[in-house]
């Protein structure tokens, strides 16, 4: 009889994904602990350590491999050849960190006074779902816009994920996740430098 691995406590970090999602529809000032998500992936691949924290420490991989081999809601077809491409990687990376200046100047606009705090979530960068129910005024509002933002674009990366996991194999967001390319990337970088 084979014996049990036993699981070691970054492979129980979907938990803390889940949990992020779930806390911030209830105070989204929860996103900005979203930023983990991408200083630490980020900080591995500066310091040479390539893409470990998408192979064994992203939260959202693990879940996205849970939901699809554990509870079966993946179709578990291969992605088409396209998704592998390095013209979509990093074209979605580049369409990702415009998004994401986007945020930043949306944030920088209602820290100067020039806009008022917009109490919305943006899924797939187009629908926008207002959040009634939160009380941000207790923040300065260039933090809650801060987070409005950049909840919408962790909301919208995981409804991503999402779809490409229920349509394709389980971790196929990963194939095209902006911070993978990044960290691809940066490694590929730092070891043409050496």
């Amino acid at each position: 009889m084979a014996k049990k691995k036993k699981k070691v406590w970054y492979e129980y970090l979907w938990i803390a994904t889940s949990l992020y999602l779930f806390l911030g529809l209830f105070n989204i000032l929860f996103a900005w602990i979203g930023l983990i998500c991408f200083t630490v992936p980020l900080i591995i691949a500066i310091s040479g350590g390539g893409k470990i924290y998408c192979s064994t420490y992203c939260g959202r991989g693990q879940l996205l491999k849970l939901l699809g081999t554990k509870f079966k809601l993946s179709k578990n077809k291969p992605m088409p050849k396209f998704f592998r491409t390095k013209w979509f990687r990093y074209g979605f990376l580049i369409f990702f960190l415009v998004m994401f200046a986007n945020m930043l100047f949306n944030t920088y606009l209602v820290f100067n006074g020039a806009r008022e705090l917009k109490e919305v979530v943006t899924l797939l960068w187009t629908w926008k779902v207002p959040w009634q129910w939160v009380n941000t005024s207790y923040v300065t509002p260039w933090i809650a816009q801060f987070a409005f933002g950049f909840y919408s674009l962790m909301l919208t990366s995981t409804i991503l994920g999402l779809i490409t996991m229920a349509i394709y194999k389980p971790r196929s967001w990963c194939v095209y996740c902006p911070m993978g390319t990044a960290t691809q990337g940066i490694s590929i970088l730092k070891y043409k430098r050496k």
